[in-house]
């Protein structure tokens, strides 16, 4: 199953010989019904995503603004389970054939049995899992099950982390970096910017792992803004926003394809 992992790294690896960074879309499975969730993940990818993270909905996503939060409740209370979460990965990356990642809390995997997720994610053709509550000094029983299967485990860094620290998770984590900060919440967004670039040279000085940063962005402007400094810009809440807003779900499929489109470009642009 090692084929999984390979075609992340040689996504991540174009990107950069393309002198670009890679655009990573997220939304959460089952979100707004698992059929139409698994389409909007497709759009997202045809759109021009290069790689996607399919969420596990939880009932406490305290990591999660309120846009996700939303979306994660309304799949909930639709009834989503893991096998659908699996479904969504399976027939995303079977339709468009770009590595995608699970993104969940540690809890749903660790009740289902890490072994047997692992396994069904692989099966499923799932890249890695990204687990950003899950500390390294309890994860060694998922990362043996993670790379018995290819995958990929990806860590969350956050410009809290110390650099000791740092070099900690990215010593453990494999696939990518996953750079957390925040863009438009607090301070200037000058301030929050410089905050997310001092964490990706900290990050990097630590490890030859691709840095990926979730930032809030929203627009090609943004995306082009952390292009410059980031191996990977990582967009969630922009397309669930697009789903949200619109009046049906095809202007929301549309939606999402656009929005895609337009953060490719982004990336692809310096500033």
């Amino acid at each position: 199953m090692a084929g999984n992992v390979e075609l992340l790294g040689s996504v991540l690896g174009r990107a950069k010989e393309e002198n670009r960074a890679a655009l990573v879309g997220y939304l959460p499975a089952g979100f707004p019904t698992v059929d139409a969730g698994v389409q909007a993940v497709i759009a997202m990818a045809e759109g021009g995503c290069d790689l996607v993270e399919v969420g596990l909905p939880h009932s406490d996503p305290v990591l999660d603004g309120p846009v996700i939060q939303t979306a994660d409740d309304i799949a909930l209370r639709g009834g989503v389970r893991i096998a659908d979460v699996l479904r969504t990965v399976r027939e995303a990356h079977a339709a468009t054939g770009v590595p995608v990642l699970c993104m969940t809390y540690w809890n749903p995997v660790d009740r289902y049995g890490p072994e047997r997720f692992a396994a069904e994610l692989a099966e499923a053709g799932g890249a890695g899992c990204i687990l950003p509550d899950l500390p390294i000094e309890e994860s060694e029983v998922w990362r043996k099950a993670a790379e018995q299967h290819g995958l990929a485990t990806v860590f969350v860094v956050a410009p809290s982390s110390r650099d000791e620290r740092l070099a900690r998770i990215t010593a453990a984590g494999s696939g990518f970096v996953y750079a957390a900060s925040l863009m438009g919440v607090t301070g200037t967004r000058e301030s929050v910017g410089e905050q997310a670039q001092d964490l990706v040279r900290r990050t990097r000085a630590t490890t030859a792992l691709p840095v990926c940063v979730g930032l809030g962005v929203s627009n090609p402007e943004q995306a082009a803004e952390v292009a410059q400094f980031a191996d990977g810009v990582i967009v969630g809440s922009a397309f669930v926003k697009r789903l949200l807003d619109a009046p049906d779900l095809e202007a929301g499929l549309a939606g999402v394809r656009t929005l895609a489109g337009e953060l490719a470009e982004g990336v692809r642009r310096r500033t």
